[in-house]
C-alpha cells in the first residue's frame, strides 16, 4: 500500500473516531441537559443546600399585673471560617473600597470583648470553624451583622431568663440548658409555653459563605403562649423577704406564707424560704427547688381548732354560750388515753371562744367529740383535706386524712385539736378561705389563663365552689376567732393596727419515729378585716431552733397581712367585734 493510501486510511479512522467522540459528547450533553437535568440540578443544590432549625421563643410567664417573671431571649455564638478570612470589598456609587483583615479585626475585637491579638489568633488557619464568642446578646449580634463580614456566621439559641430572680421561683420552676422544662409551672404548663420550631433552607457558595436571598422557610416558627398567673410579684417578694429573715433568725429548716384573696380564691402569694433562683437552680439544695406549700405535709396543731369550732357551731352541737370542762390534764376512758394543755392551769369551764382564746386541747376535744366521727370526717373532706387541690401542682401532697372507720379512740380525740392528721399549707389556707367566704370554699386559682400571641385565650381554669358551712356559722366563728387576737396570750401579737383580725395560733410537735420529738411546726393563720374578709394569710415555720410556741409566727403574719391590706388599699375597720363570753377561767395566760 502506498504512502498516500496509508495517509488516507489514517484520516478516515481519525474522522470516524472524531465522529464517535462528538456523538458520545453530544449524547452526554443531551443526558446532562435533558435526560438527567433535574437529577443533576437536585444533586448540585443538595451539595450547596443547608437546612437550619428556626428556634421558637418559649412563652412568657407573667404575674397578675403583667410583670414578666420568665421570658426567652436569643443568644448567639459568633463563629468564623478561617479558610475564608480575607479583605472585604464593597462598591458604593461605582467606587470599590477594601477593608483589610487588620481593619476588620480592629472593629470586631471590642464587640467580642477580645484583644486584637486574641482575635487574630482565632482567625488564623485553614479550618472552616473557629468560635469567636459564646452567648452574645441581641445588641452585639446586630452590631456585628452590620459590619457585613461574609466569613462570620452565627449559631442562635434560646436562653430562658427570670428577671426577678428568686421571686416565685418555688412556683415557676426552671428549664435546663437544653430548654427542657425541669420543674414547677414551667413543666406543668409546657404545652402552653412551648412553641413549635420552624425550618429554613439556604445555599452556601463553594467558599462556604451563605448566598443572600437564597433562604426559603420550609416550616414557619410558632412561638409559645403567655402563662398569666394570679401571683402579685411585689407581695410575693415582700413575703419572701420576711420569711428569709425569719428563717435566719430562728435557724428554721423552712418557712412558708400563703396569701389568698377571699372573694375570688386567687393565690396572691405563695412564698417560701429557702427558695430557688431559676436562673441558677444548682445553687439551691435539691430539697428547696420545689414548693413546700404544696408538697410538704405537717400536723397542723391548734390552727385546726378553728375548724373544729366551726363544725360544732354548724351542726348545732353547741352555741357561743355553751361551756365544757377544760382542765389542764384529762384522762380518757380507755387505757393509755390522756390529753393535756400546753400550760398548767386550774380547771376552766370554757365556751368555744374561750377554748380558742386559751387554745385548750381538753376543751376543744370535749366539744368536738360530741359530733360523731363520720360527720367530722365529712367536714374535713369538704374543707379540702385528704386530697390534692384543684391546681394539681407537681408533686403535690394529699396530706394524711385516714378514713374515720380507721380512727382509733385516741385519733378520734386528737383530730379535734390538730393531731392525727397532716395537711399542706395550701389546704389549710383554703379551709380558712371557706370560713372567710361565708362558708364557701373556692378552688385555688394560680394560673389565670394561657394566652396566645394574638390574644386568644387557649386555656382558663374552671373553678368549683363547695359549700362547707352555713354563712351565719362562718360569720360567728370568725367573731370567736377575733378573741384570739384581742385577748389571746400569743394571738395579740398578730393584731394589725386599725383592722379587726381573726386568727388562730398553732404549735405542733413534729413526729420523730413512733412518737413526737422536741421540735415544732408553728403557725398562725388569720383573716382580715374580720367584718368583711378580704385576705387570708397563713404562715408556717418548720423546726425553728429553741422554738416551742407560735409567738414567732405572729410577727411574719402581721407584716404580710399589713402589706396586703396596704397594697390593695383596704379601708380600716370602723366597727368593733361583738361581745362574746369566754367562760370561767383564771388569769393564767397560755403559752401557745
Amino acid at each position: 500500500m502506498g504512502t498516500h493510501a496509508k495517509l488516507s486510511r489514517r484520516l478516515s479512522i481519525f474522522a470516524m473516531l472524531l465522529v464517535v467522540l462528538v456523538l458520545a459528547l453530544g449524547w452526554r450533553l443531551v443526558d446532562y441537559q435533558l435526560v438527567r437535568a433535574q437529577e443533576i440540578q437536585a444533586e448540585s443544590l443538595e451539595s450547596r443546600s443547608v437546612t437550619q432549625t428556626l428556634t421558637a421563643l418559649r412563652g412568657e410567664i407573667r404575674d397578675a399585673n403583667g410583670q414578666v417573671l420568665a421570658r426567652t431571649v436569643f443568644r448567639y455564638d459568633v463563629n468564623a471560617a478561617p479558610k475564608n478570612v480575607g479583605s472585604v470589598f464593597k462598591t458604593v456609587d461605582g467606587v470599590r473600597t477594601e477593608r483589610t483583615v487588620e481593619q476588620i479585626v480592629m472593629e470586631l475585637a471590642p464587640l467580642l470583648g477580645l484583644s486584637v491579638e486574641e482575635l487574630m489568633l482565632k482567625l488564623q488557619g485553614d479550618s472552616e470553624y473557629s468560635n469567636l464568642a459564646k452567648k452574645v446578646d441581641a445588641q452585639t449580634y446586630n452590631d456585628i451583622k452590620e459590619l457585613g463580614i461574609p466569613w462570620i456566621y452565627f449559631d442562635p439559641f434560646a436562653d430562658r431568663l427570670y428577671p426577678n430572680g428568686a421571686v416565685a421561683g418555688n412556683l415557676i420552676g426552671f428549664v435546663g440548658s437544653d430548654g427542657v422544662p425541669l420543674a414547677g409551672l414551667e413543666r406543668q404548663y409546657n404545652t402552653c409555653l412551648a412553641g413549635v420550631d420552624g425550618q429554613e433552607t439556604f445555599e452556601r457558595s463553594a467558599e462556604g459563605v451563605r448566598i443572600p436571598t437564597s433562604n426559603v422557610v420550609t416550616q414557619p416558627t410558632e412561638n409559645g403562649s403567655t402563662l398569666n398567673l394570679s401571683i402579685d410579684a411585689n407581695l410575693q417578694f415582700f413575703a419572701q423577704q420576711v420569711l428569709a429573715d425569719t428563717v435566719n433568725e430562728l435557724g428554721a429548716q423552712w418557712a412558708s406564707a400563703v396569701v389568698v384573696e377571699v372573694e375570688t380564691g386567687k393565690l396572691l402569694a405563695a412564698a417560701e424560704a429557702p427558695t430557688v433562683d431559676p436562673n441558677d437552680p444548682s445553687a439551691s439544695d435539691a430539697s428547696n427547688r420545689g414548693s413546700k406549700i404544696f408538697q410538704a405535709a405537717f400536723e397542723p396543731g391548734s390552727i385546726m381548732k378553728a375548724l373544729t369550732s366551726a363544725m360544732v357551731l354548724d351542726t348545732g352541737t353547741a352555741d357561743a354560750y355553751d361551756t365544757v370542762p377544760a382542765p389542764d390534764y384529762q384522762r380518757l376512758d380507755f387505757p393509755g388515753g390522756w390529753i393535756k394543755d400546753s400550760f398548767g392551769h386550774e380547771k376552766f369551764n370554757l365556751t368555744l371562744g374561750g377554748v380558742l382564746r386559751y387554745s385548750s386541747n381538753t376543751g376543744m376535744s370535749n366539744f368536738g367529740v360530741k359530733i360523731d366521727k363520720k360527720t367530722r370526717y365529712n367536714y374535713l373532706q369538704k374543707f379540702g383535706f385528704g386530697s390534692e387541690s384543684a391546681l394539681n401542682f407537681e408533686g403535690e401532697s394529699q396530706g394524711i386524712l385516714h378514713n374515720y372507720e380507721d380512727w382509733d379512740k385516741m385519733t378520734n380525740y386528737a383530730t379535734t385539736y390538730g393531731q392525727g392528721i397532716s395537711v399542706t399549707g395550701i389546704q389549710m389556707a383554703y379551709a380558712y378561705q371557706a370560713m372567710a367566704n361565708g362558708g364557701v370554699r373556692l378552688d385555688p386559682i394560680l394560673v389565670e389563663n394561657c394566652m396566645s400571641e394574638d390574644g386568644t385565650i387557649e386555656y382558663a381554669p374552671t373553678q368549683k365552689a363547695t359549700r362547707v358551712l352555713d354563712a351565719s356559722t362562718a360569720k360567728l366563728n370568725i367573731n370567736l376567732m377575733e378573741k384570739v387576737v384581742e385577748f389571746g396570750g400569743v394571738g395579740q401579737n398578730a393584731a394589725v393596727e386599725g383592722y379587726r383580725v381573726a386568727g388562730k395560733t398553732g404549735t405542733a410537735q413534729i413526729k420523730d419515729g413512733s412518737g413526737y420529738g422536741s421540735q415544732f411546726a408553728i403557725s398562725f393563720y388569720g383573716i382580715a378585716p374580720a367584718e368583711n374578709p378580704k385576705f387570708v394569710v397563713g404562715v408556717t415555720i418548720y423546726k425553728g431552733q429553741g422554738v416551742s410556741n407560735s409567738l414567732k409566727a405572729t410577727g411574719p403574719f402581721k407584716a404580710i397581712m399589713s402589706q396586703a391590706l396596704k397594697s390593695y388599699r383596704v379601708p380600716p375597720s370602723t366597727t368593733l367585734s361583738p361581745d362574746l363570753p369566754s367562760g370561767s377561767q383564771g388569769e393564767v395566760e397560755p403559752r401557745n
